[in-house]
């Protein structure tokens, strides 16, 4: 296969990448390695993943049209996993409209490319913060997700109207993947299980938000890339004859299709903290505060169509991870 990955120097982007070309495909990563966290991390990730003779990256934001059609123009991508995107639900807060020139208009860019220079298939990372206030867990793909908290959340919402259209008026199959607090070796720095190791590591005390009544899916970034890896060739197919009062509101009249992508089993923060501590080897001082604007009390992804589909669950529990991750940052910055 030849795939184009957006944010191919991203967490995830990279993780997936490393995995598909093992696999021995022909691959295309773009990232525009911007600075929303340390450059240095992105610049390690690239230094790895430019050691396979099938993996070609160009610096590229996904915000340039021109760019980015030069790119679809040159390689011709029979799949394209679109992974770029403004992250985080506090940085949304002070910084909106990072979020919609990115996850909006580099999208709708992804979209066009994908309409001019026709593709198989569109893999794109939406988010669990979809869900917002919903009440009713586990989360369902079949549930209504038009009560966001964030506007990370709204613009991850909108990339699912969005591709659909696009399914629909130009035949474009499109998969997103509602992924569930993914954490992991080379990991982001601004998410709280890595700000926790640097800050217990450093005896400087860990914020504890609503007083540490929180629950979170937390998802091995291991599992999510194989899932992604399998959805690859799920392509979605239109239903002539959907019907929303009968059919899942996940699939359509247009080739589309919805997934959660989360380990099923949500757990409480103070339970993550101290499987983190003790993987670190030292206890964290805790600094207890309430709510931070825009978060939701507990995350818990149904994966049923997941499993049925293409036979396929997270299998990685937070001790194994967090060992693993745990191990990788004392390795790489040397602690």
């Amino acid at each position: 296969m030849k795939i184009l990955i957006t944010g191919a120097a991203g967490f995830i982007g990279f993780h997936l990448s490393k995995l598909l070309a093992d696999k021995n495909h022909q691959l295309i990563g773009i990232d525009n390695i911007n600075d929303y966290y340390e450059p240095t991390l992105k610049e390690d990730r690239l230094v790895i993943l430019k050691k396979y003779h099938n993996f070609i990256f160009r610096k590229v934001d996904i915000k340039d049209k021109l760019s980015l059609d030069a790119v679809f123009e040159m390689y011709r991508p029979d799949y394209v996993i679109n992974l770029a995107a403004q992250a985080g639900v506090r940085y949304s807060i002070t910084n909106p409209y990072a979020y919609i020139d990115s996850n909006i208009i580099g999208f709708m860019n992804v979209l066009e490319a994908c309409r001019n220079y026709p593709v198989k298939h569109l893999i794109y990372a939406s988010s669990s913060s979809v869900y917002g206030g919903n009440k009713l867990i586990p989360f369902s793909t079949n549930h209504n997700v038009d009560h966001p908290v964030s506007l990370y959340a709204a613009t991850k919402k909108s990339n699912e109207l969005m591709a659909h259209t696009y399914s629909h008026l130009y035949g474009i199959p499109t998969t997103g993947l509602r992924f569930f607090t993914v954490y992991g070796p080379f990991g982001r720095p601004d998410m709280a299980y890595f700000s926790f190791t640097k800050d217990i590591l450093a005896g400087k005390p860990i914020k504890v938000f609503n007083h540490g009544k929180l629950e979170r899916d937390f998802t091995y970034v291991d599992d999510i890339v194989k899932g992604i890896d399998k959805l690859l060739d799920k392509i979605p197919v239109a239903n002539k004859n959907w019907d929303e009062g009968v059919d899942d509101i996940s699939t359509s009249f247009a080739p589309y299709k919805i997934y959660n992508i989360g380990n099923n089993n949500p757990v409480k923060l103070m339970t993550f903290i101290a499987v983190l501590e003790k993987a670190i080897g030292k206890k964290a001082e805790k600094v207890y505060l309430d709510m931070q604007p825009g978060d939701v009390l507990k995350t818990y992804a149904d994966i049923s169509d997941l499993e049925r589909d293409i036979n396929f669950r997270p299998v990685t529990g937070i001790e194994e991870g967090l060992g693993k991750f745990a191990e990788w940052y004392r390795e790489y910055y040397g602690v």
